[in-house]
């Protein structure tokens, strides 16, 4: 499986571990944070599960000087933490259709030069006027494969979405499919 090896770059155990996902939650829910579920942020989305998003990228293998796009960046954690594994000479744009979300998340990832949040644009699916990106993480259910996202990797990008309630990892070659079943907020 992709993102196995972990040799001489932050894990994403060291990842999610320096990125404390209170400081991203609504303070209504931040006592739940050590909590392994999914958490109400506002607006019909969620918070994912730790142990969900630590599978989901994994998968993803992120490499330092990626360039990330986060579709459904939401509280803006699993920017920070992509941020994280990007590392300084990489960058991280988080797409969200919540202009509140983006606002709390933005501000949440101040002193993180190399993230950025942004409202998605109506109409459109991802970014993909700021492509090619090495790697999509997509933090929504959806039941087929949006080729919007597929036409914004680079040639040998991928991107990692809930297919149909299983964590799927899609490159321009083919898919991979993690075990395991999952439920998420649907794509819109």
């Amino acid at each position: 499986m992709a993102g196995d090896s972990e040799r001489g770059r932050e894990s994403v155990d060291e990842a999610m571990a320096g990125t404390p996902r209170a400081d991203f939650l609504p303070r209504s829910v931040r006592r739940s944070a050590g909590q392994d579920r999914a958490l109400q942020i506002g607006h019909g989305s969620t918070c994912s599960q730790p142990s969900t998003l630590a599978a989901m990228l994994r998968l993803l293998d992120v490499r330092p000087g990626h360039r990330v796009l986060d579709v459904g960046s939401g509280s803006g954690w699993s920017t920070a933490i992509l941020a994280r594994l990007v590392g300084p000479e990489g960058w991280v744009l988080g797409v969200e259709l919540e202009q509140e979300l983006v606002e709390r998340s933005g501000k949440a990832l101040e002193g993180m030069p190399t993230a950025q949040v942004r409202v998605a644009a109506p109409g459109s699916l991802g970014s993909p006027e700021d492509g090619p990106f090495d790697r999509i993480l997509v933090s929504a259910g959806t039941n087929q494969v949006p080729q919007e996202l597929v036409d914004q990797l680079t040639p040998d990008g991928a991107l990692v979405l809930p297919l149909a309630g299983r964590l799927v990892r899609v490159t321009r070659d083919g898919r991979e499919t993690a075990p395991g079943h999952y439920q998420f907020v649907p794509l819109r």
